[in-house]
């Protein structure tokens, strides 16, 4: 009789993990729902953040950017510890969990307008962050196992998830936020996260993941007061690290010492990693390094849309329609035109056995994002009596960097989970992760070569690079200077990004040249 009744649940959670919808597994799209609303709400805040510091709470551009850096490097640093206390403990449900719950209680204690409150939910997001964002993406490589051919196709679809939360929140909360007060704005983003939460609930009641996610074996064989307690452990070490986090976004000046010890403490880790795995593992956790380090380049120059462009749109743009904190759902609506698209063209060009392998889409993506910068900064040639440029150039300057996103982001996300040694994916994962973590480092640097009053490093003012923004902005620096302050600033937001997206496409180029070398790397992964 209980061989009969363990024979039928173990028929019914294959039945629930094997049906298929649009030719993927159905736990696809709980989780794509579940990303969906989890994103809204960190998009949502996230948009509002810079123009809430530098409108509501009087901080100047440049404590803004550095507060928005610190902030956006912490989401990101989390996401290694949040993913190995998941590989070893809790597993990916669980830590799904319990990350979005400190999300919700952040994004909800962000509506109240007191300093305490504004770091305290800062950290508590970040916190959250780190235990849902790798394991959700982990999950979804999970339910890949048997269709291991879609799985570039699978994340694309993910990906479109997370872009339509990234494009409804800042025009919803944004505009909430901004015609009836930030609160409202910044609750609405709270309640997102708890649909988030619903839909993922949803999906883990139906069995539609299989046996995916639960905690791992290692923990399960410990007695149940063990395992209660280590899971007890968990969440109050979550807590009491919230001030903490705090304190590092307060005290921001202080970031790059924070980056020196995340480096040092992540070389020791993968040291030893490598020193545990095959031959052929090593080979590939190279690769995924490699993967790792031309991320970060793209979200060093990809971040600078959450905060220099949003105040780049604010001051220099003649906006139509929409306000400076709202630009930040054009990216997001350019990847939902693009996502399904590119992903029937990655199943498609598998078909026929001419897709790009990744190092060289890894290339073509910095190049078009570069493409994507130079395109903002021609955008002064055009400029009117009042230091404002058409809109056209930042929507077609968005529309080209997001063609490169497409080319990085959802395929990484894709690859890291192929390239990293079994026992390591969700760790691997988080490192993946840190690549957006000191992409928001070197942006915050970006950003404030943008601030009011800010001077240009010596490399900027070369003859070569005066001679090059002038061609590409059609402004000269020195005459510029005796006009007035919008046309000041207009300079300092055009020429930093003439410089980024040059710099930017010089190094897709040399990504492009060692394609063979990271190839061989792969070990027969695409």
């Amino acid at each position: 009789m209980d061989q009969t009744k363990t024979s039928l649940l173990e028929e019914t959670l294959q039945t629930a993990e094997g049906k298929q919808w649009f030719g993927h597994p159905r736990g696809l799209f709980y989780l794509f729902f579940a990303e969906l609303w989890e994103r809204f709400s960190f998009y949502g805040m996230k948009a509002m953040l810079v123009v809430y510091m530098t409108d509501h709470l009087l901080y100047s551009d440049a404590m803004s950017f550095g507060i928005f850096a610190a902030y956006g490097s912490l989401v990101y640093a989390t996401p290694p510890l949040g993913g190995m206390i998941a590989d070893k403990i809790l597993g990916y449900r669980k830590a799904i969990f319990l990350g979005g719950i400190l999300m919700a209680i952040g994004h909800l204690t962000l509506s109240v307008e007191h300093p305490i409150f504004f770091y305290g939910s800062l950290a508590l997001i970040v916190i959250g962050n780190g235990f849902f964002k790798p394991n959700i993406s982990s999950m979804v490589g999970a339910i890949y196992k048997k269709q291991p051919g879609k799985i570039d196709s699978g994340f694309t679809i993910f990906y479109l998830g997370i872009n339509l939360g990234g494009m409804i929140a800042p025009l919803l909360c944004a505009w909430l936020g901004m015609t009836y007060g930030w609160h409202y704005g910044f609750g609405l983003a709270g309640v997102g996260m708890v649909f988030g939460l619903l839909f993922f609930q949803g999906g883990t009641k139906s069995n539609v993941f299989g046996e995916e996610g639960n905690e791992p074996k290692s923990a399960q064989t410990g007695n149940g007061k063990k395992i209660m307690g280590l899971n007890g452990k968990v969440v109050i070490g979550s807590v009491l690290a919230v001030p903490l986090v705090a304190g590092l976004i307060f005290f921001h000046e202080y970031e790059h010492y924070l980056m020196i010890a995340v480096t040092a403490v992540l070389a020791l880790v993968i040291a030893k990693i490598f020193r545990e795995s095959s031959s052929t593992e090593r080979s590939r956790l190279m690769a995924a390094l490699y993967f790792t380090f031309l991320a970060t380049v793209f979200w060093a120059v990809f971040e600078q849309a959450g905060s220099s462009i949003t105040l780049f749109a604010k001051r220099n743009v003649e906006l139509l329609g929409i306000n400076a904190a709202q630009t930040n759902s054009i990216n997001s609506t350019f990847i939902i035109m693009l996502c399904l698209p590119f992903a029937f063209l990655w199943t498609f060009l598998s078909k026929i056995k001419r897709n790009p392998a990744t190092p060289i889409k890894f290339a073509v993506g910095l190049v078009a994002v570069g493409i994507g910068f130079v395109i903002f900064a021609s955008s002064a040639r055009e400029v009117n009596e009042l230091a404002r440029t058409p809109m056209f150039f930042l929507l077609f300057g968005y529309f080209i960097y997001t063609v490169g996103e497409m080319f990085i982001s959802p395929v990484g996300l894709a690859k890291i989970t192929e390239l990293s040694p079994a026992k390591y994916v969700s760790f691997i994962m988080g490192v993946w992760f840190i690549a957006a973590s000191f992409g928001h480092f070197f942006a915050g640097i970006i950003a404030r070569l943008t601030a009011s009053g800010s001077e240009a490093p010596a490399w900027m003012n070369s003859s070569f690079m005066k001679s090059y923004t002038q061609t590409v902005t059609g402004l000269d620096g020195e005459q510029v200077a005796g006009m007035g302050e919008g046309f000041q600033q207009l300079y300092t937001y055009v020429s930093t990004y003439a410089a980024v997206g040059l710099i930017t496409i010089a190094l897709g180029l040399l990504a492009l040249a060692a394609t063979p070398v990271v190839k061989k790397w792969m070990k027969g992964v695409h």
